[in-house]
């Protein structure tokens, strides 16, 4: 946890960024929970932490990691954008489409399809997010 904590503020400094106070609460909520969590629940999360920072400061910090390709929205059925932690550029879900249930994994074998791809529509990949949708082990029964 403390890894990826300081890999996100290496990461916004790197680019220019100041690590205020508000954007290190932000971080060690965001990566206290794991790296999936709506913006909302986020906010409130930041707020127990830190409650001088604001809502919109949660939003916009949310949108800078996602310019920066830190993290990503993902919409899986529950109308709220729900934002991942994008580990090394990628991340990877199988979704249930049962019940809903989120299985992560972190083999990658896309570095090949990133480069074809790349070349072929003349487009840099920074990153992706792939899920895969199905019915899980339990709902298969």
């Amino acid at each position: 946890m403390e890894d990826q904590l300081m890999q996100l503020s290496s990461a916004l400094t790197a680019q220019g960024y100041r690590l205020t106070a508000a954007r290190r609460a932000i971080l060690a909520a965001f990566v206290a929970c794991g790296g999936h969590v709506s913006a909302d629940d986020l906010a409130a999360r930041v707020h127990e932490a830190a409650p001088n920072v604001g809502r919109m400061t949660v939003y916009r910090t949310l949108d800078l990691l996602c310019q920066l390709n830190l993290i990503r929205p993902v919409y899986q059925g529950t109308g709220a954008a729900h934002f991942v932690l994008l580990h090394e550029g990628h991340h990877h879900h199988l979704v249930c489409g049962s019940c809903d249930k989120v299985i992560e994994f972190d083999d990658c074998v896309l570095a090949e399809i990133e480069e074809v791809v790349g070349q072929r529509f003349n487009f840099e990949v920074q990153g992706h997010l792939l899920e895969f949708y199905g019915l899980c082990a339990e709902c298969r029964e």
